[in-house]
């Protein structure tokens, strides 16, 4: 075997060993922030809390994961990327470690938080790791395993919580959690290149001041939405947090433009393609977690499932999120990015606007079939979206740009749960559905689900607005 061979043969190693690191972390990752859903009551019964109180072990790993995302996604233009993605998965370890020792609830709720700080390092790392080791139209495919893995994660999450949680207790899931991030970290260390920052060492001057602004404007955005859809949006806690927020967002703004090396590059907002592909992503997620949140949710009050039952509604669609990602991802590099995504978007607004007109009140069955269909939509998004995104940007915008795009996917996913939440909460009297075709009786979620292809329709208005380059990258690339 001559050398350019034996070359050759390593490489392929090295990524399909880097490939099982971020599959297992991404996998972990959407099945941990999940996995506590159907466990809350059992929690709030061991630690004497009430269920507004209990509610934080799930707000506040979305608090920090909103805020950790494009941080991480800036400090890998720093940072060795091996290092940074050791330690975040290290401070991932240590926040299940402390959610399984934990004796009362404000512990658990700091363990949660510590788990976010861990684990918001990994889907962006995860996408700049991919953009940066992957050649020209060859990323796609790696984009799509990995998407299908977050849709495993998705859908397995709250079915692995609900099962292993009534057979040995809550505490036992964060053990399984910590073992595993033992295991990354351990497979980190082996099988992430060392892929050095895009910032030489002369320009290592890391924006804190703009970093903490756009970290306030979008935890204080989150934290808003989620007290208005409990408090209401008049609420003071909710309006002040929104406000605030606002503030921190036009001071953000204010800073990128007037600071030499800002946290990130105004000129990201100047490129047309990046910023549909981050509106796509925004109200995408809106939509598809706005359906994984509150179908469980019609089926336990209008169809009197138990929460586990309901929970299985949603396996359809974690499959076709499975089963479609990677294949989505590997056409995506042959027949580029617009198309696929305009496609999903459709089917997207075709399978809320269904459940919204005949599922919601009806047979659980047809509500799995709209489920199913927001799952296919989302494996056609999800993959060819970060392809899109990573293809309209630079080699050295690529940490900022994909923080900034990865974290507009979580926003999407706390504001969608939120406003529709409010939503929901504000119609669920109602006497006559806004849909015209709507004939049962949950008009609440018929209403719910018709908001929810509204923020469909003005994705697919920022779908049209993409490249569609097939090759599209412009990142570096180590092996081919």
């Amino acid at each position: 075997m001559n050398a350019s061979a034996k070359t050759n043969d390593q490489n392929r190693a090295s990524t399909k060993l880097l490939m099982m690191v971020l599959v297992l972390s991404s996998l972990l990752a959407a099945i941990t922030v999940d996995m506590v859903n159907p466990v809350l009551s059992m929690i709030s019964e061991s630690l004497n809390t009430s269920k507004a109180q209990v509610s934080w072990v799930v707000s506040g790993v979305a608090l920090i994961l909103a805020i950790g995302v494009p941080l991480y996604g800036r400090m890998s233009d720093f940072f060795e990327l091996r290092k940074l993605f050791t330690f975040a998965t290290s401070i991932l370890t240590l926040g299940s470690l402390i959610c399984a020792l934990a004796p009362s609830l404000p512990i658990l709720v700091f363990g949660r938080m510590v788990q976010g700080a861990g684990m918001s390092a990994i889907p962006v790392l995860s996408i700049v790791a991919i953009s940066k080791v992957f050649a020209e139209g060859k990323r796609g495919s790696a984009f799509g395993v990995v998407a299908g893995c977050i849709g495993i994660g998705t859908a397995f999450g709250p079915i692995f919580g609900g099962v292993v949680g009534q057979i040995w207790g809550w505490h036992f899931l964060f053990w399984i959690t910590f073992i595993l991030s033992i295991l990354i970290v351990i497979g980190s260390i082996y099988a992430l290149p060392p892929i050095n920052p895009t910032e030489g060492k002369d320009e290592r001057r890391f924006d804190l001041v703009g970093g903490a602004l756009l970290a306030l404007t979008a935890g204080l955005l989150l934290f808003g939405v989620t007290q208005g859809e409990s408090a209401g949006f008049a609420s003071s806690s909710s309006l002040g947090s929104l406000l605030v927020a606002l503030v921190s967002l036009i001071s953000f703004i204010w800073r990128i433009r007037t600071a030499s090396k800002p946290f990130v590059p105004p000129v990201l907002f100047k490129n047309r393609f990046y910023v549909n592909s981050v509106l796509v992503a925004f109200f995408s997620m809106f939509a598809y977690f706005a359906v994984l949140v509150f179908v469980p949710l019609l089926i336990v009050e209008i169809n009197g499932l138990t929460p586990g039952k309901a929970g299985l509604t949603l396996l359809p669609g974690g499959a076709a999120v499975a089963l479609l990602s990677p294949w989505v991802g590997r056409i995506s590099d042959r027949v580029g990015t617009k198309s696929l995504m305009i496609t999903g978007l459709i089917i997207m607004g075709v399978s809320t606007l269904y459940l919204s007109s005949f599922a919601s009140g009806a047979s659980p069955i047809l509500v799995s079939i709209g489920v199913m269909g927001a799952g296919i939509a989302f494996a056609f998004i999800n993959s060819p979206a970060n392809n899109a995104a990573v293809g309209a940007l630079q080699k050295e915008q690529v940490g900022a740009g994909m923080g900034l795009f990865q974290g507009a996917l979580f926003l999407g996913a706390g504001t969608g749960a939120g406003i529709i939440g409010a939503f929901l909460h504000a119609r669920r009297d109602a006497t006559e559905s806004l849909n015209p075709l709507y004939t049962l009786d949950a008009i609440g979620y018929s209403d719910a689900f018709l908001a929810t292809t509204l923020a469909v329709i003005i994705a697919l208005f920022a779908a049209f607005g993409l490249s569609n380059n097939k090759q599209g990258s412009n990142s570096a690339t180590l092996f081919h």
